[in-house]
């Protein structure tokens, strides 16, 4: 386009026809540019309108757009073969489409008519407006005059506006840039919501040249003349019904059908290249619905079957009565909310048997309706309870198309046509169904990811434990990161054990590789490394069993794996690593960071390697941060950049421990080079204060199940407790007696610790763990631990190195 529309020129009508070809160059178009409100009133009028029309720009503002646009018909018929080529009668006036009734893209050519003027022949494209602005109506015009080259028997360039997506003529500009510049009085925001608009129709309306002589446009877009339009009609009858076109019509039959088979291709190669972009199921359903209006359609509305929305499985059988369809998209060019309240997106609802929509998803093959009659609208609107669907559809060409994969129907689309513009025809059905065909691959494919996205979540979900934040004298957060967005799952896994004593073993753990195998490999080590911990082996202990576990299952079985124990009453860790990356420890009294010196070991699955655990004094409030390598290393660095970095970033001060793990993945996890998984977590080690830990060693005699009862009372009661003091009793009493009872040498231990919980532990020397029996009402044993089990929030065994214990939490009362 020329930004000669914004050029001061002489006004009238025809006025400046030589200046406009002398300042225009070849293959550039100046324009009159109107836009027209929804009373039919012009709110933009530019110099090209002035000009082409000579009308003022302050006369023309606030006045009805058919008093200031006085063209009528098309061209005459004695007006001959016309250099822009020889559809001298295509296009209506222009007057028509400026009545408010126009809801879908129009052109023609018309002449100007305004007296006292010499006759001015017009091109004019006028584009409705749907949103929230007031403008309803953008209208285009050119004086055709002003496109001759100066010999009306050489070639022509093509002719469309130059915001058609793929007109090639010289000089072409892009609308979405040059629109703004030919309204300079609209604001930003404002020109462009409607070059969005204007581009989304992504349609020439219409090409001439001298060896393509016919509108690309569907054939709602431009009227034909009479004679020439009932000529094609008869042709395309013949064509439709499998005939042999007459002679006289053959050649404009084939021209009928040259033009129609190639604006059929245009339109299915343009709506393939909008779908299909991702594989987000809800975007690909959104794509879909808005790549057919307002081009093929003016309402489209999609459903999906329950299964598909669900992101299960494929859906299996034929749909019946009692399928439920879901409504995920209502696309339409009506004014804004007028289908929400009726057919809502997100309601699902099955189809009678003697409905259209019925037909169309147990028979796979679309079904053409060419007018809503009252009676079907009737049948139609008694599937919608208390809500009157008539006035939305009745008198509308309908055409429902299957959207199927694999040969199963996974949903299908209504699609409306408003009843001013022509029906569904043959051909319509043909390219509906062969969109549905595309779009229904597209949206299985979206399905399926959706599917293998769900399995993979809920396979990792599996994995990885759901750890309580708080457990005995310490904080805990975690996070998990796949390594890319088709890996949802991985090898990298962590875990937190409780352990006799108030202890807690912390677990940070990696399986060579990616995908289900590392995932599977990885299960099936954490199972046996939460076994290993239960019976509280020491850390270098459990990694020896875990390797040999690990050579038993096979030779891919390797892994890296750190395991730390942490005893809050002592104020202590104790770790071991097998090959991973060292942990941080961020010490609570002066902020300072450090890698922590371990014994690195070889992996788990190497084999014949010894592994060694140290200790290392903590104080309460230091934090503890484990992680996997794919935070620290990146492919072409070395590691120790990532260690260095995750000391910095694991200092660095946090409100809360979420804020500290976030953090760290922010400060690390920017780098696009990283595509390995990503484990971590941090514990702040709170410690437990001596003031809270009551411990006392008991005979092996019966009478000490008294003294047990009251040394808990009166503890209880010290500690603000006393709402506890009777449960506890109870309990205590059982399990006492039980390990007197089977007690060897040494003397039972019993203690209390107050946290979080009240937690009680009774150890004896006995290897032999308890189990909770079914007892009559006769039985003299085994009531002690149902009794546990019954009042206590949590209970459990345990081997020690030297026999057992057996413990139970309740919950503290409310303060």
């Amino acid at each position: 386009m020329d930004r000669g529309t914004e050029r001061d020129t002489p006004a009238g009508p025809g006025a400046g026809h030589g200046s406009v070809m002398e300042a225009t160059e070849p293959g550039r178009v100046p324009l009159a540019v109107v836009l027209v409100d929804r009373e039919g009133l012009v709110s933009h009028w530019s110099t090209g309108a002035r000009r082409l029309f000579g009308v003022p720009k302050d006369e023309a503002i606030g006045r009805a757009a058919l008093d200031l646009l006085p063209v009528s018909g098309a061209l005459p018929e004695d007006q001959g073969t016309s250099p822009y080529g020889a559809h001298d009668g295509l296009g209506p006036g222009l007057g028509p489409s400026l009545d408010g009734g126009l809801s879908y893209p129009a052109a023609g050519r018309a002449r100007l008519t305004a007296p006292g003027s010499d006759r001015v022949d017009v091109l004019w494209w006028a584009y409705p407006l749907v949103g929230p602005g007031p403008e309803r109506l953008l209208v285009l015009a050119v004086d055709a005059d002003g496109l001759r080259t100066g010999d009306t028997d050489g070639p022509f360039e093509r002719i469309a506006p130059g915001f058609a997506l793929h007109t090639d003529f010289p000089g072409s500009e892009d609308l979405a840039r040059r629109l703004p510049e030919i309204l300079p009085s609209m604001s930003v925001g404002e020109s462009a919501r409607i070059v969005a608009q204007v581009l989304e129709l992504g349609y020439p309306v219409l090409e001439f040249s001298q060896n393509d002589r016919v509108p690309v446009t569907p054939d709602w877009g431009v009227a034909r003349r009479a004679e020439r339009k009932a000529r094609r009609e008869r042709a395309a009858r013949a064509l439709a019904a499998g005939e042999p076109v007459p002679e006289e019509l053959r050649d404009e039959g084939e021209d009928l059908e040259y033009a129609a088979v190639r604006e059929r291709l245009e339109f299915l190669n343009e709506v393939s290249g909008r779908i299909g972009t991702s594989l987000d199921l809800s975007r690909t359903i959104l794509e879909v619905s808005r790549a057919v209006v307002p081009r093929f359609t003016d309402v489209a509305g999609t459903y999906l079957r329950e299964q598909v929305v669900a992101g299960e499985g494929f859906p299996e059988g034929v749909p019946d009565t009692t399928t439920l369809w879901h409504r995920v998209a209502v696309e339409h060019t009506d004014e804004p909310g007028r289908w929400d309240d009726v057919v809502p997106v997100g309601e699902a609802m099955p189809f009678p048997a003697h409905t259209p929509f019925f037909q169309c998803m147990t028979t796979g093959e679309p079904v053409l309706v060419p007018r809503i009659s009252e009676e079907m609208g009737h049948a139609i609107a008694a599937q919608f309870e208390k809500r009157d669907i008539r006035p939305l559809i009745t008198g509308r060409s309908m055409l429902i198309v299957p959207l199927k994969a694999r040969q199963v129907v996974l949903g299908f689309m209504i699609l409306l046509r408003h009843p001013e513009r022509p029906v569904f025809n043959d051909m319509d059905r043909v390219t509906g169904a062969e969109l549905a065909a595309r779009a229904g691959l597209v949206l299985d494919n979206a399905r399926m990811y959706t599917f293998q996205e769900n399995v993979a979540e809920t396979l990792q979900d599996s994995m990885l434990p759901h750890i309580p934040p708080r457990m005995a004298g310490c904080d805990i957060a975690t996070r998990y990161l796949p390594g890319t967005l088709l890996g949802r799952v991985g090898g990298d896994w962590f875990d937190a054990v409780k352990l006799p004593g108030g202890r807690t073993a912390f677990v940070v753990g990696d399986v060579m590789g990616h995908g289900l195998n590392s995932a599977a490999m990885m299960g099936q080590l954490r199972t046996a490394v939460q076994t290993m911990a239960g019976l509280d082996l020491p850390p270098a202990q459990l990694l020896r069993n875990l390797d040999d576990l690990a050579q038993r299952l096979g030779d891919t079985y390797l892994a890296t794996c750190l395991y730390a124990v942490y005893d809050p009453i002592a104020s202590e860790l104790r770790l071991a690593n097998a090959g991973h990356i060292p942990p941080v420890l961020v010490r609570a009294e002066d902020g300072r960071s450090e890698l922590l010196d371990l014994p690195t070991g070889a992996p788990i699955g190497v084999g014949g390697v010894p592994f060694e655990a140290v200790r290392v004094r903590v104080e309460p409030g230091d934090r503890l941060v484990m992680c996997t390598d794919g935070l620290v290393e990146v492919r072409g660095e070395d590691i120790g950049v990532g260690l260095v970095a995750l000391c910095a970033s694991a200092a660095h001060p946090a409100a809360s421990m979420d804020d500290a793990c976030d953090t760290i993945i922010r400060s690390l996890n920017t780098c696009g080079g990283r595509k390995d998984d990503v484990a971590l977590l941090m514990a702040r080690l709170n410690g437990i204060e001596p003031d809270d830990v009551a411990e006392w060693r008991l005979a092996l005699d019966p009478a000490e199940a008294g003294r047990a009862r009251a040394v808990v009372r009166e503890q209880l009661h010290d500690w603000g407790l006393a709402k506890l003091a009777a449960p506890a009793e109870l309990m205590v009493s059982e399990l006492v007696t039980n390990a007197v009872r089977h007690a060897h040498a040494r003397p039972v231990e019993l203690r209390l610790v107050r946290g979080d919980t009240l937690l009680c532990e009774v150890d004896d020397d006995d290897h032999e763990l308890p189990t909770l029996l079914g007892t009559g009402p006769l039985d003299d044993v085994g009531r002690g631990l149902r009794v546990v089990s019954t009042l206590s929030r949590e209970w459990g065994t345990s081997r020690t190195k030297a026999g057992k214990t057996v413990w139970f939490e309740l919950t503290l009362p409310r303060r």
